[in-house]
């Protein structure tokens, strides 16, 4: 094992995070320890379950790997390295349950969004309850916590395109351009985007909808572009 990824790195392939089968007494898993801190790569512990349930053609309980590299994302970075790496961000605007929270962060790992941008009042406790809600998805995409107003103002000058997700817009999400260095924003469960957060938008989409309840759940609206934008991104 050690000696794929000193090939992996050799061959400018990117391994950010290495995972690691918690309590393994593996002696090639030591060695891919070692030669993980050589190379200065992270590596974080995890349950068999994680790792089963991570691992491409690994039934739960059968034939566990004893560790699975992260390629290509960078798991972490301030919200200024985030942007200057580029690609999709998540921006979620006022928030106020840690669920929507939760699901909206393991959404955008599992559709290959590049960060989270959070904006909500959100204490210590809740915060964790939001990761622990994401089912861990945060270790492996960056998390910020941070104001929209600083989000925005950043993302411009990064040169990022500011997309709202709104029941006001006029283009539907496939019929948008989801490619390039993007910030997606969804609003608050109850208020949605607020109007000066829209007029930063350079565009704003709206879902379809055809029944009498007037909005979409945050969850769904963030589901519905993620999975749009992993089309169009691939």
């Amino acid at each position: 094992m050690a000696t794929a990824l000193q090939e992996m790195a050799d061959g400018g392939e990117v391994v950010n995070l290495i995972l690691a089968r918690r309590d393994s007494d593996s002696e090639d898993l030591g060695a891919l320890c070692d030669q993980a801190s050589s190379l200065g790569v992270e590596m974080i512990e995890v349950s068999d379950n994680d790792i089963s349930r991570m691992a491409v053609g690994v039934v739960v309980g059968q034939n566990i790997p004893e560790a699975l590299a992260l390629v290509g994302r960078t798991p972490n970075g301030s919200l200024e390295e985030v942007l200057a790496r580029g690609g999709l961000v998540w921006l979620l605007h006022g928030i106020t349950y840690t669920g929507n929270a939760g699901f909206s962060v393991r959404t955008a790992e599992i559709s290959g969004a590049d960060a989270v941008i959070i904006d909500g009042e959100f204490s210590h406790d809740e915060r964790r309850n939001a990761e622990r809600q994401s089912v861990r998805a945060h270790r492996f995409i960056p998390t910020i916590w941070e104001k929209s107003e600083t989000a925005i103002k950043l993302a411009k000058a990064a040169g990022f395109r500011v997309l709202a997700i709104e029941d006001v817009g006029e283009v539907e999400p496939w019929d948008c351009d989801l490619t390039g260095n993007i910030l997606c924003v969804v609003g608050s469960e109850r208020h949605g985007v607020p109007e000066w957060l829209l007029e930063s938008a350079d565009e704003i989409i709206r879902l379809p909808m055809t029944g009498f309840v007037p909005s979409y759940n945050l969850q769904v609206a963030v589901s519905v572009v993620a999975l749009e934008a992993l089309r169009q991104r691939r």
